[in-house]
Parts: C-alpha cells; structure tokens; sequence
C-alpha cells in the first residue's frame, strides 16, 4: 500500500492508498457517508459505507467533524463521469476530532475574517489566491534567471530612507536609531557594477496612513537593478516580466482562477503590446474625461482607475515631473523638468503595480539633487561612491507582488493576497 497525495491518485486507480488529509465538507446519507477532503495539493471525495466499514468504525464516522485530520485507508476509483478520482474508503482513524469550526459557508464581516485568518485561509479561494502567488514568485524567479540576473539580499534594516520619506517605522537599533527597509533599490545598486545585472525579493515596510484597497504596511517587493540600459529598454523588460507571469499563471493556475470566478479573457489579451504615454499624455486624458488633475499633479488611484478602465492592456506612463519624483531618477536631457520615469499600471481599475527609472549616474548631479531633496549627505556618501568608479547607464525598477496578485486573481482588496496582512488597523493575527 502506497502513501499518496491527492493529487497523485490518478497513478492509482484500483489500488489501495494512505492519504492523510481533512475534512473540509462532510455530508451523509443512510448507510453512506461523504468527506471532501483536502491535503494542500488538491481534493477529492472520500466514500463511507456501513458494509465496507464494521460497526465500530462506522458509529465513529458519526463524530466527524469539518476541519477533522484523518489517516484514510482507501481504494482508488476513477468518476464515472468527471474527470475526478475519489476514495472509496476500507479504514480510517482520526488525528483530531475538530471543534466546531467558527467559519461557516454563510457570509461573514471582513473583520471576523481577518480575525480569524489562521484559519480563513483555508477557504477555498484563500487557497487558491496562495496557490496564484506561489506561481506568481516561482515565474519571477524564473524569469530572472533566464534573463541574466542573480539574486542579492538587500538589508532589512537601514540607516535611512531609500526616497526620503517620512513614512517610515523607526527602530530601536543598540545606542542609535535605524528604520524597515521601505525598498532594497539603493543596495541592490551596487552589486550591478559586478554583476551587470540583480534583483532583491522580500518584505519591505511603509508607515503610509492609506486606507485604499491599494496599500499594505508591510508587503513584498521585487526590485531589479541592470546596467547599460536606458528607459526604454527597462520598460521592455518590465513588460517581458509581466508577460511571462501571466502566461504562466493561465498555463498551472487556470483552475484557480475558475475557483476565484476570475474571467480570464482580459488575462490573455497581455499578448499585445503595452500601451505607452507620457504623464503628460495621460492628464490630457484625464481632463477630458472630467478630472481636476493638473500636469504638476502625481497620478492618485482615482486618477489609475480611471486610466486602466479606458485600455484593455497595462499603461506605461513615463516622464512625470522630475519634482514630485525621488533624488535618484535621471532627468531627462532634453527637458530638464522631467524624470526618466515610468509606473505601469494594470488594466480593469487595478492600478499601478510597477514603478521604475533610469538612475541618475553623475556623482556632482547626484550630489545635487540630494542637497534639493533636503537629505543627509553623509548617509549617502556609500551610493555616491558608486558614481566615483566606474559609472554607467543604469536602471530598474519594484514590483509589488500583492498589487500583481491582487490583479491577476481580481481581488478587491490586497489584503488577501497576502497570508498575514498589516495595514494601519491590523497587526493580529
């Protein structure tokens, strides 16, 4: 007898298995008994008869409950009519006899579920937003390494902010004060002048009083640093990554999708090119279509919404104000009230999930626009460094992993993409 998984029965039709999983669902009739059960690898029915089972046994499947553990002894057989494998049980015993399970299938409050998120994500389609961001981080990784980059951890803990904000959580670090990364950009920098190109994956932390569907305090964040590269050949290997994801989630992840009532459609259309226009470009847009938006205005999530409703593909958006932009962005050498910048946002309303920049690469420039942006010189004088020796061209971009889960899965809110999420309001569970 063969210890399996439920996703590996189809190798056993016929055969008695060990499968040990839970009871997600259990129902009965007469003599019979049904357990849908679950292992992290997939479900499948389990079938209980009073004649294949004795007495005892039997009176005991009476005790199960929903979310039970149990050890079952089974024999393997095809659905007559799906295409499906269920167990039809000889044996079985219980690790647990579960407690009456708090999450029932009527609807509950938002804050119950996050209250109880140890164990909401178990839901079927907490399950299958995990399985979608699993795929999603294996893809990245993928990508990245047929595309020439190695990976460099960047610090958790720095001395400084990455863009100069305030909205950073301040830490007790020995005898002097230290921050949460808010990004590994600036680090990460400096690997590119050995290894051409890098990236960091890993949390990365934001003290921003947002309340928006759009905004976690502590999320996930792949940022890719490559040399020799200007801003145009950054946006096309953005828009490879985003290309690459999705085809893989619409090639392992279809029936998590089918789980989450996702339509699909708009997913296979990122085949196309994206859609390119600059800031300016796109507040005429915005004016036209009824905003108060100014061209010296940063882009709000109304003002992303909007513009990702109107196209059926993500939107690069380059050139934005070089004032409402970070230190570190080139400007543009042909108009110098402009970064050489880009955010891509998504389509169906889901807003900006990539930002990006040619980084500025001359010492005296860099020395500039870090006395304008008001910053400490002296926390600064490791990434100017950079510039003394050997500086070229460069560039790179962050990916927020939630925001691009959230998209492809269509979730309303990032917070379930996520296992545990933070926001201003939650630090249990």
């Amino acid at each position: 007898m063969s210890k399996t998984f439920i996703k590996n029965l189809s190798d056993f039709v016929d055969k008695e298995v060990e499968v040990n999983a839970w009871i997600s669902n259990l129902r009965s009739s007469g003599k019979i008994a049904f357990w849908q059960l679950r292992d992290g690898t997939g479900h499948t029915q389990a079938i209980l008869s009073s004649q294949d089972l004795d007495t005892k046994k039997w009176d005991l499947v009476q005790s199960a409950t929903q979310e039970s553990s149990v050890k079952i002894i089974a024999k393997v057989a095809k659905h007559p009519k799906q295409e499906e494998y269920e167990l039809h049980v000889t044996d079985f015993e219980f690790y647990q006899i579960a407690e009456e399970y708090p999450i029932s299938k009527k609807d509950h409050g938002v804050d119950f579920l996050l209250d109880n998120r140890h164990l909401w994500l178990r839901s079927s389609k907490q399950l299958a937003i995990q399985r979608v961001r699993n795929s999603i981080i294996l893809a990245i990784y993928e990508f990245m390494a047929e595309n020439n980059f190695i990976k460099i951890d960047a610090p958790i803990i720095t001395p400084n902010a990455c863009e100069g904000t305030t909205d950073l959580f301040k830490i007790d670090y020995f005898d002097t004060e230290a921050y949460l990364s808010q990004s590994g950009q600036l680090y990460i920098e400096s690997a590119i002048f050995g290894h051409n190109r890098v990236f960091d994956f890993g949390p990365v932390f934001r003290a921003e009083k947002s309340k928006t569907r759009r905004h976690l305090t502590e999320f996930w964040m792949m940022d890719a640093e490559m040399a020799f590269i200007d801003l145009n050949e950054n946006l096309d290997v953005q828009e490879d990554l985003i290309r690459f994801i999705v085809n893989k989630i619409l090639e392992k992840n279809k029936s998590d999708l089918e789980i989450l009532e996702r339509d699909i459609k708009p997913l296979e259309n990122i085949t196309k090119p994206f859609y390119r226009m600059t800031h300016a470009e796109a507040i005429k847009i915005l004016q036209d279509m009824g905003s108060k938006i100014t061209e010296q205005d940063d882009l709000g999530g109304e003002d992303e919404t909007k513009l990702s409703e109107k196209y059926d593909n993500p939107i690069f958006i380059t050139h934005y104000p070089s004032e409402i932009k970070s230190f570190y962005m080139k400007r543009d050498a042909e108009d110098d009230s402009k970064a050489l910048c880009a955010d891509l946002i998504a389509p169906e309303g889901y807003g900006e999930i990539i930002g990006g920049s040619q980084r500025e690469d001359d010492y005296d420039t860099l020395i500039k626009r870090i006395k304008e942006h008001k910053l400490p010189l002296d926390e600064f004088q490791w990434y100017l460094d950079l510039r003394k020796y050997g500086s070229v061209p460069h560039g790179g971009f962050g990916l927020g992993l939630e925001r691009v889960g959230g998209w492809i899965c269509g979730t309303q809110h990032v917070r379930e993409t996520i296992p545990f999420p933070r926001t201003i309001y939650r630090l249990r569970p």
